[in-house]
């Protein structure tokens, strides 16, 4: 069943990009004042998603790019035994459905982790302003090669890393991006279950909650139920560097 969003009204309901607080991680800088209002023309629609509800579907036609404004999301696909691939988790300032580009079909699915807001934007617009707006072009680019690094990343987590490196490298990852978004760094909120971390990592939930145990009695974080302390980034580095000694 198609998921339950709604679609706002820029005039009713809409910060306008120029003014919005993630435009640092989602739009270029250094436009101009009229650049600015080109964008501001370009991102007319904001869309709800709700919790656990999906954005698009795997197999759906691409039409757009979509910049989270608020909430989390996962994308996954669905294997052949039925079970599902996580694949991605994203939060606010990051861009969902790049993966239609190439085939102008959806290869994944995008659900939403908690109540979320989206600004959709348009590929074939965004295309149209790209060739008039170097920097938003450049940016596209930038944004396109981050996706290929994040991916390179995954595979070398599930290709060389012992079960509690992939979680560190996780829980790690998690607190650059918090921090680039002004959060904490040492204390956030997991939007997602312990199940769809080890369908990311690789690994079996016990295995995951056996990590997370084993941190917690070392010292190196506080776990309670979703909420997560680090309490020694350094030993969660440390980890990491072990391997590479």
């Amino acid at each position: 069943m198609r998921a339950k969003s709604a679609y706002l009204s820029v005039p009713q309901l809409r910060e306008a990009c120029s003014q919005c607080n993630l435009r640092e991680l989602c739009l270029p800088m250094g436009l101009s004042e009229h650049e600015m209002g080109q964008l501001d023309e370009l991102v007319t629609v904001r869309k709800r998603v709700l919790r656990s509800h999906h954005l698009y579907r795997g197999g759906d036609g691409f039409e757009a790019l979509y910049a989270i404004k608020t909430g989390f999301f996962k994308t996954d696909v669905l294997l052949e035994d039925g079970r599902e691939q996580v694949t991605g988790f994203q939060m606010a300032g990051e861009i969902l459905g790049l993966d239609g580009i190439g085939t102008e079909k959806h290869t994944c699915n995008a659900v939403a982790l908690e109540d979320s807001e989206v600004c959709v934007i348009p590929f074939a617009d965004l295309e149209n302003y790209s060739r008039e707006i170097g920097a938003l072009q450049h940016h596209f680019h930038k944004v396109m090669s981050r996706e290929i690094v994040r991916d390179h990343g995954v595979m070398m987590l599930l290709g060389i890393m012992r079960a509690e490196e992939r979680l560190a490298a996780f829980l790690l990852n998690l607190s650059q991006r918090f921090t680039a978004r002004g959060y904490s760094p040492t204390e956030f909120n997991l939007r997602m279950t312990r199940n769809e971390i080890g369908s990311y990592l690789g690994l079996k939930l016990e295995t995951v909650s056996r990590a997370f145990s084993r941190f917690q009695e070392e010292g190196l974080i506080n776990v309670h139920q979703k909420h997560i302390q680090i309490l020694d980034v350094t030993g969660l580095k440390r980890l990491l560097s072990e391997r590479r000694v």
